[in-house]
C-alpha cells in the first residue's frame, strides 16, 4: 500500500538589507536553524538582497526576485511575489521597507534587528514597529535615546547573537594573541551602502594600511575577504605584493583576495591566527564565538563606531583602530545621530571621501587616491592594535556577553507563526 501524500512545502520569503554582508550572514544562520528544526518541509524565495546572494550560495533559496528602486514599485512587487508564490511567512533582516511591504501584503513577518542600540526618534518611521515578531539582538548596553523607540514595538522579542557556526565545537576561548609568522584574515563588509557615492574609497585607504601593518608584524599569509569585486582587486593588485619589513626575515608575505561563502568564511576564520575586520557586529560575534584574536579596522559607518567600542571593552584590550581626528570625529558623528542615522553617516562618509580625494589638484591635476599621511596613520594604528592583541585578551568576551543562540531563537519565532498557519496539502502522487 502506498503511503498517502505528505504535506506540501510551506513557502517562506527572505530579505536582507542592501548594506553589506551582515544581514546575509544572519539569514544564512537562521535558514540553517530552520532546516534543522522544522517538522514540515520549507521552501525559500528571496527578495532583493543582490549584494549578499553569494554569501547565501549554500542555502536552498529556490528563486530570487529583484525589486524596483522606487518604494511604490517595490511594495507592489512584494505583494505580487507574496501572492504568486503563496508565501506563508517571511524573515527579514534590517530591511524595514521590505518588512512593512510584506506585512502590508498580509504576510506575517519576523524582523531581525541586530542594531537596536542605534535608533533614535529620527529613525522611528523607517522601522517596522508593527511586524508580527520583532527580534532585537541583545547588546552590551542600550542608550536611553533608543528606549522610547523600542517601547513602541508591538511584538518585541530579545534574542541572543544571530550568528552562524563553523562546525562542531566547543571552540577554545583563546586568550593568547596573534604571533608573528602566522596567518591572518582581513575582512571588509558593508562596502556598498545606500547613499555612499564611492564605496571604493574605504578599501582604497584601509586595505593597503592593513597589509603594511601585517607585513611589519611579520605575518606569513593573508587572505582579504569581503564584497570586493574582482575588478577592484585587479586595480589594486600592486598592494598585494607586500614584502615584510626589514628585520622581519623570511619570504614576502603571501596575499590572496576574494569573497568567501559564509560556511567557508567561518572555517577560514576558525583556523586563522588573527582577524582584522571592519567592525561589523556579525563578524565580531562570530569571531568571538570561536575565540579568534580580532583587531577592529576603522569604522565605515555609525554602527561600527558602537561595535568597535563594544568589542574592545568586552575583550578588555585596546584593539580598535580609529581614524585620525582630522578624518572622522566619532563624537561629532554620535552627536548628529539625534537627527537620525543618515545625519551621523554624513560625518563618516564625508570624512572618508576627503581622505581619499584629488591629491593632485594642488599640483595641477592628478588621479584621485588616498592621502599618504592618512594611510600611514591608519597603518600605525593597526600595528599598535596588533601588538596590543599579541599580549592576549578575552577574545570570547563580546559573544559571551550577548549569547550565541539567536539563530535558533529567531527560527523558533518563525516556526511558531507557521504553526498558526493552515498546512497546505500536497497533490496526490500518481
Amino acid at each position: 500500500m502506498r503511503p498517502g501524500p505528505g504535506p506540501a512545502a510551506v513557502t517562506v520569503a527572505i530579505a536582507g538589507i542592501e548594506f553589506g554582508w551582515g544581514s546575509s550572514g544572519k539569514l544564512s544562520a537562521v535558514l540553517t536553524a530552520l532546516r534543522e528544526r522544522s517538522a514540515r518541509p520549507l521552501r525559500f524565495v528571496g527578495l532583493a538582497s543582490g549584494l549578499g546572494r553569494p554569501l547565501l550560495a549554500g542555502q536552498p533559496v529556490e528563486r530570487w526576485y529583484d525589486l524596483p528602486d522606487d518604494p511604490g514599485g517595490a511594495r507592489a512587487a512584494v505583494g505580487a511575489v507574496a501572492r504568486d508564490e503563496e508565501v506563508r511567512a517571511a524573515l527579514v533582516v534590517l530591511d524595514g521597507a521590505a518588512a512593512k511591504a510584506l506585512e502590508g501584503a498580509g504576510v506575517p513577518t519576523v524582523f531581525v534587528d541586530s542594531l537596536p542600540f542605534l535608533w533614535t526618534d529620527g529613525d522611528r518611521d523607517a522601522l517596522p514597529l508593527e511586524v508580527s515578531a520583532y527580534c532585537a539582538q541583545r547588546c552590551p548596553e542600550l542608550p536611553d535615546a533608543c528606549r522610547g523607540v523600542l517601547d513602541a514595538v508591538r511584538a518585541l522579542l530579545w534574542v541572543e547573537a544571530v550568528i552562524g557556526s563553523a562546525g562542531p565545537g566547543p571552540w577554545p576561548q583563546r586568550r593568547h594573541g596573534p604571533r608573528p609568522g602566522g596567518t591572518a584574515l582581513v575582512n571588509l563588509g558593508g562596502l556598498r551602502a545606500p547613499g555612499l557615492a564611492d564605496w571604493t574609497r574605504y578599501p582604497g585607504i584601509v586595505v593597503p594600511a592593513a597589509l603594511a601593518a601585517l607585513a611589519a608584524y611579520g605575518t606569513r599569509e593573508v587572505h582579504v575577504a569581503g564584497n570586493l569585486p574582482p575588478e577592484l582587486v585587479e586595480r589594486q593588485a600592486a598592494m598585494f605584493h607586500v614584502k615584510r619589513a626589514a628585520g622581519a626575515g623570511g619570504p614576502p608575505m603571501a596575499v590572496t583576495a576574494g569573497p568567501l561563502p559564509h560556511r567557508e568564511f567561518l572555517a577560514r576564520l576558525a583556523g586563522c591566527e588573527v582577524l582584522l575586520t571592519s567592525p561589523g557586529l556579525t563578524t565580531l560575534l562570530e569571531a568571538g564565538s570561536l575565540g579568534v584574536p580580532t583587531v577592529c579596522l576603522p569604522p565605515q559607518n555609525l554602527s561600527q563606531i558602537f561595535n568597535g567600542r563594544f568589542h574592545s571593552r568586552a575583550v578588555g584590550a585596546a584593539v580598535r583602530t580609529t581614524w585620525p581626528a582630522s578624518v572622522v570625529s566619532e563624537e561629532t558623528a554620535l552627536e548628529r545621530r539625534t537627527g537620525g542615522e543618515d545625519a551621523a553617516l554624513r560625518v563618516v562618509y564625508d570624512g572618508i571621501a576627503a581622505a581619499y580625494g584629488d591629491r593632485g589638484a594642488a599640483a595641477g591635476g592628478g588621479p584621485d587616491g588616498p592621502r599618504p599621511e592618512v594611510v600611514a596613520a591608519v597603518r600605525d594604528g593597526i600595528l599598535t592594535a596588533l601588538r596590543t592583541a599579541g599580549r592576549g585578551a578575552d577574545w570570547g568576551g563580546l559573544a559571551r556577553c550577548v549569547g550565541t543562540g539567536g539563530a535558533a531563537q529567531v527560527a523558533d519565532a518563525l516556526l511558531a507563526i507557521l504553526t498558526r498557519e493552515p498546512l497546505p496539502a500536497a497533490p496526490a502522487r500518481p
